[in-house]
């Protein structure tokens, strides 16, 4: 039962992206943009931590 939920929910979800492309493509671009801003600064959050660490962690 649990499966056929993910399903459908994965169904509106691509749906409803579909939707807003159509209809807004330059919001979507804006979405997109925006989403890989927070995917580079994770990544540049996460180098920063791990070179803090090999350093023993001392400010």
């Amino acid at each position: 039962m649990a499966v056929n939920i993910k399903k459908i929910a994965v169904y509106v979800i691509v749906v409803f992206v579909f939707y807003v492309i159509i209809t807004d493509p330059k919001g979507a671009a804006g979405y997109v943009q925006i989403g890989f801003e927070g995917i580079s600064d994770a990544a540049k959050a996460i180098g920063d931590f791990m070179t803090w660490a090999a350093k023993g962690g001392n400010s």
